[in-house]
């Protein structure tokens, strides 16, 4: 089955798709800054685009940009400042 999940004013919208392996959004993030809360750990991959991330607890921040990918742990949190509309894969568990 596939979900739409929007946040923050639709700002940032994905396509969640389960039944396999481990569940996966698709999603794109308009300009902007954003905080993400986590369940399970993810893996977030940029598709085209940039994003600045800051993990929880951690004081530096770090730029991925098209073809970088990221872990976050489960349970946690991440700050993401988008400097341009960006798309990016998201793998859970």
């Amino acid at each position: 089955m596939i979900l739409h999940n929007e946040y923050f004013d639709g700002n940032v919208q994905s396509l969640a798709l389960e039944g396999h392996d481990k569940p996966a959004t698709i999603g794109v993030m308009a300009k902007g800054e954003y905080e993400f809360g986590t369940q399970a750990p993810e893996l977030m991959r940029v598709v085209a685009g940039e994003l600045v991330i800051k993990l929880a607890g951690q004081e530096q921040w770090s730029t991925f940009g098209t073809g970088g990918e990221f872990t976050v742990p489960g349970g946690s949190s991440f700050q993401v400042r988008a400097a341009i509309d960006t798309a990016y894969l998201c793998l859970y568990g």
